[in-house]
């Protein structure tokens, strides 16, 4: 349905030290000044995908697919969480999202492998 897909799944969990109010083992790289759709779907219950500072947010439904378009014009990191309440560990589902400058992405990415 979508030609442009390519399959990128995560899960993310809060880190053990003790500055973990917002910080999580696997933050989110997007390039700035670039147009990003996510895909958000959910296995057990309803969550909802929030990044406050970023004006984003997109419900997870198991079962169903749903689409979230943002374009980030600065550069930085964004912290967001679960903002539906989903279950015991409802508040231990930190986002860390990271938006890299576009002409820098690439290599952030080759760094990583």
């Amino acid at each position: 349905e979508y030609s442009d897909l390519n399959e990128i799944e995560f899960d993310s969990y809060m880190t053990s030290s003790p500055y973990r109010l917002l910080d999580c083992d696997h933050r989110i790289l997007f390039p700035s000044q670039t147009p990003i759709r996510v895909l958000v779907t959910a296995a057990d219950v309803l969550h909802s995908w929030t990044v406050p500072t970023m004006g984003i947010k997109a419900d997870a439904v198991p079962g169903r697919l749903n689409q979230l378009t943002f374009f980030s014009d600065r550069s930085g990191m964004f912290f967001g969480q679960c903002s539906e309440i989903c279950g015991s560990n409802h508040s231990f589902m930190p986002i860390s999202v990271e938006c890299i400058p576009s002409n820098k992405f690439g290599e952030v990415l080759m760094s990583m492998v």
